[in-house]
Parts: C-alpha cells; sequence; structure tokens
C-alpha cells in the first residue's frame, strides 16, 4: 500500500491488486470454465503480461510453511510447466480456482487479471451483455448569424468520422469521470468479433491506489462495469448496461450511462471537429445482429428483401432500366427436370398457396431472417401511431356529453402528457422521432382519434420467427410492412402510415 494517499482525478492503474479472498474475485473466477482458466493462467504468465501479473514465487528470504497445500514454485518457467501439465489431464475447476488465490497468486489479483477474467467470461458466453447501438455524427459548423445559446445540429450528410487512438481517447475520457469516482480501463479484441471492446470498471472511492480497495467498499458492492465496443470501418458505437456486483439504484446506473454517452463524443472531439451520439432504436444481446445492421458490411441499408443485392457477386442492381430475362424466383415456383419427366401429380389449392407463400416470403426477407443465420434479435417492440378511420359507418352522436369529450380530449389521457420519467423507452423513441422530424399534422388534428397500441415479438430469433409465419401462411406476406421483415434496421420505433418514423422503407 502506498505510504500516503491523497484524493486525485486519476484512474486506477492496472498494477492494483485485489486481495485474493475478496468475494468479487471468487465469484469472477469461478464463472469460468476450467479451460478457459488453465488458458487465462498461462496468459497472465505471457513475458508480456507479467508486469501486470506477476506470480507469487519462492524467495529464500521469505518463511513459507512448508506443508502448504501449494508451495510456491521456483521460477516462471516450473510454474508454465505444472499449467501446462494440468491441461492434459482431468479435473475439477474447483482445484484450479483455489490453486491460482491460494497458491500460485496468493498475494492478489490485480485489476488487469480481473478485466481479462471478464472478457474471457465474454468470450465463453457472448450473449451475456446487451448491447444498444449509437450512431457517431459530426455537428454542423455554427453559422455566423448564429447566436451563441444556438444548439448546434448534428449533420446526417456528412462523411467525417473521428480519429481514434486508444490512449488518447482513454486519456481524453478521464477528463469526465467525477473526482469521487475512480475507473479502471482496459482494451480488448474478441477473436471472432470485427470490434474493439473497452471495459470500464468503475468504482465509488477519491483515492487510486491500495486505499481504494481497503476500505469497507472493498467487496466492490458498489461497483459498475460497462463495456464499449468499437466496430471496425464503422462510425458507430455499442454500449451495455452497466453490470453490477451488488445492488444499485436505477438512477446510479442511468448517470453512469449518461455519463459514457456525453462523454465518448468529447473525447472523441477535436477543435472544430465536435461529434455526438444519436441512439439507432436498436438493442439486442446478439452482437452479429447489430455489426450485420450498424457494421462495417453492405448490409446497412440493405436489409429484409434487399439484402440480395449487397452480395457482391451479384451484378445486378434494383435500379437496371433493362428487366432480368428470368425471374430470380421463377425457380422456387417451376418443378425441377427430374419431376417434369415423371407424371405430374395433381396439384392441390392448398399446395399451390402453401407454395407460393415460399415463394413471397424469399422476395421480402431475402437471404437473412435465417434460424441457422445466428443473427437474430430477441425482441422487437413497435408503437402503433396511425390515426383511427373516421369514418366507421355509425351516425354522429346528436347529444354527445361534455364531460365524457373533455376527458378524451384531456392531456391526462394523452401519452404525451406524462412526465418523463414515467416514459417507456417507446415513448422516448416517439418523442425523439417528434424532434427531429417535427411532423405531428396528423396528432395536432383533434378530430383524429390515434389509439396507443402496442406489438411486442419476443423469441430467439424475431425476424426468422415472422418468415416462418409468413412461409405458412399464417401471416400474408404480400400486405406485409417493411418494418416486420427487419428492412429498417431496429428494434424499438414508431409505426406512423405504415413505416417507422425517421425511416423511408416500404410501408402497406
Amino acid at each position: 500500500m502506498a505510504r500516503l494517499s491523497v484524493p486525485t482525478k486519476g484512474r486506477l492503474p492496472s498494477s492494483l491488486r485485489v486481495d485474493a479472498a475478496n468475494r468479487a474475485v471468487v465469484k469472477s473466477l469461478s464463472r469460468l470454465s476450467r479451460e478457459a482458466l488453465l488458458s487465462i493462467a498461462l496468459d497472465w504468465l505471457d513475458d508480456a503480461n507479467l508486469p501486470n501479473a506477476a506470480p507469487y514465487l519462492d524467495d529464500a528470504d521469505d518463511d513459507d510453511d512448508p506443508d502448504h497445500l501449494y508451495p510456491p514454485c521456483s521460477s516462471l518457467d516450473e510454474l508454465r510447466e505444472l499449467y501446462r501439465d494440468m491441461q492434459s489431464r482431468k479435473g475439477s475447476k474447483r482445484d484450479v480456482v483455489s490453486r491460482i488465490l491460494e497458491g500460485d497468486w496468493r498475494h492478489g489479483v490485480t485489476l488487469y487479471q480481473l478485466a481479462m477474467v471478464d472478457c474471457a467470461h465474454l468470450e465463453e458466453n457472448p450473449t451475456s451483455q446487451r448491447w444498444t447501438a449509437y450512431a457517431i455524427l459530426p455537428l454542423k459548423l455554427p453559422s455566423a448569424d448564429a447566436g451563441d445559446d444556438e444548439p448546434l445540429k448534428p449533420d446526417k450528410e456528412s462523411l467525417t468520422i473521428p480519429r481514434f487512438h486508444p490512449s488518447t481517447f482513454v486519456q481524453n475520457l478521464q477528463q469526465y469521470v467525477l473526482p469521487d469516482v475512480k475507473a479502471h480501463y482496459h482494451f480488448y479484441r474478441p477473436r471472432d468479433y470485427p470490434v474493439l471492446l473497452l471495459r470500464i470498471f468503475v468504482i465509488d472511492s477519491p483515492y487510486n491506489t491500495a486505499l481504494a480497495l481497503a476500505n469497507s467498499s472493498a467487496d466492490f458492492s458498489s461497483s459498475r462495469t460497462v463495456y464499449l465496443a468499437f466496430p471496425d470501418g464503422s462510425p458507430s458505437l455499442y454500449i451495455t448496461r452497466s453490470q453490477t456486483t451488488g445492488p444499485i439504484s436505477l438512477g446510479e446506473s442511468k448517470s453512469l450511462q449518461g455519463l459514457i454517452v456525453n462523454g465518448v463524443p468529447k473525447a472523441l472531439s477535436r477543435p472544430r471537429q465536435r461529434f455526438v451520439l444519436r441512439p439507432l432504436n436498436l438493442s439486442s444481446r446478439n452482437l452479429w445482429a447489430l455489426l450485420e445492421r450498424r457494421g462495417a458490411g453492405r448490409t446497412n441499408s440493405a436489409a429484409g428483401g434487399w439484402s440480395i443485392y449487397a452480395d457482391e457477386r451479384i451484378r445486378s442492381s434494383p435500379l437496371d432500366t433493362v428487366l432480368p430475362p428470368v425471374s430470380p424466383w421463377a425457380d422456387a415456383a417451376k418443378p425441377s427436370i427430374g419431376a417434369s419427366r415423371r407424371r405430374a401429380a395433381p396439384s392441390t389449392e392448398s399446395s399451390r398457396t402453401a407454395k407460393r407463400a415460399k415463394v413471397v416470403a424469399q422476395a421480402r426477407f431475402g437471404n437473412e431472417a435465417l434460424v441457422t443465420d445466428g443473427k437474430g434479435v430477441e425482441r422487437v417492440d413497435m408503437l402503433m401511431r396511425d390515426p383511427f378511420p373516421a369514418d366507421d359507418g355509425l351516425p354522429p352522436d346528436p347529444d354527445p356529453d361534455p364531460d365524457t369529450t373533455e376527458a378524451a380530449a384531456s392531456p391526462a389521457n394523452d401519452s404525451r402528457g406524462m412526465s418523463d420519467r414515467r416514459r417507456s423507452k417507446v415513448q422516448a423513441v416517439l418523442r425523439q422521432a417528434r424532434e427531429e422530424e417535427g411532423d405531428d399534422a396528423d396528432e395536432a388534428d383533434p378530430s383524429l382519434w390515434i389509439p396507443t397500441v402496442r406489438l411486442s415479438f419476443q423469441g430467439p430469433h424475431v425476424f426468422a420467427g415472422i418468415r416462418q409465419l409468413v412461409e405458412a401462411g399464417i401471416v400474408d406476406g404480400e400486405r406485409m410492412p417493411g418494418w416486420m421483415t427487419g428492412e429498417e434496421g431496429v428494434t424499438t420505433g414508431v409505426v406512423r402510415h405504415g413505416r417507422v418514423r425517421g425511416h423511408k422503407g416500404a410501408g402497406l
């Protein structure tokens, strides 16, 4: 422990050790499998990681107990050979955890090692975190006649992307961390995903020395962990919810989330080049689903049935003025050559309907929404804001009740009259769409009634399930709106006139 600890705004160093008997350390290691524990122990013993993950070795000056269950090794080579030998034979995970915490790292585990453990757990369980996608947009430069209080608007048509350097980004982000909170940063690149992960571990303490982990909060009950994913070649950002090891209030979780959302664009900004984060209304536990819709590939603007044009092998385009000689879906509708030589069985109306439903599903969904593609989203929430038809076929009420009319028109019955703190996520999306579009002509008309109808689809792969319903003939694929195929690239939105507000996809 440092001889003198003073409050500072510095970040937590990676070499700071946590007691091996800490419950949070035991819980973190116990989440990994035996193979992952042995692999990460060998990674700690690598020469590049030794400065922040040095093990406990035998020293002639130390009086170690000769009857200790795990006597210390005399050299690094001996310790590496020990863990390689454990990989070649069977055993229990508890023995490996006990060997690490009571033997080779009995003097404590560093924050760097804990970060590697969490990243290894994320590798083993890629769906353990829920990611939310944000767009990194540049802000328009203020005009000459603009006032000082006029807010800057994002430039959605600009192709400017921020320069990203990990060490500079962390240094700039640290400036926006509160002085009574300390954070530890760890960058990591997964094997299977084209992203760069940033793990942020936050603890409530004004010190960045061992004193921060020696007080009553050393059990990490108030600590939070947030992951940021920077996809390669894409001006997007994926952020997870804060994970805690103990109880935490909703306000603290949202405060940390807001701090990151506001601090990240400032850390990426430069003089005369400012950026802002805008939510994309896309959330999922499947990181591949976010990379498919908001990554560096060609499917960002070619989802659903348009995904066939995202394939580089296909040279045709929907903008071609000459129609193809053969429809791309003709092969799915006509029988094979071998079947034509045989005596054709009489087709019934049901078989023709089922065959047409599959052709329609292929046309609407293209190469996406397959159960085995591994790119499914778990939940889709939509709010319908279409006005109810005024002509319902009923005669007008000759003697309307004024009390009922006033109650129906009161702000208490309008979803816009609810307080901000009680708004749901869909209501927040509706408010954002109003601010961006400024088109409330239908909603401002008092003669129109707009009921509040929410649709929620849940399952391991929502759009694949809708595709199966189309193939089964349960959902009419020809009249189905485009947002049900996933072509809008959102999981939360407001539907108006058959389209998600803020998007220009296919309507009814």
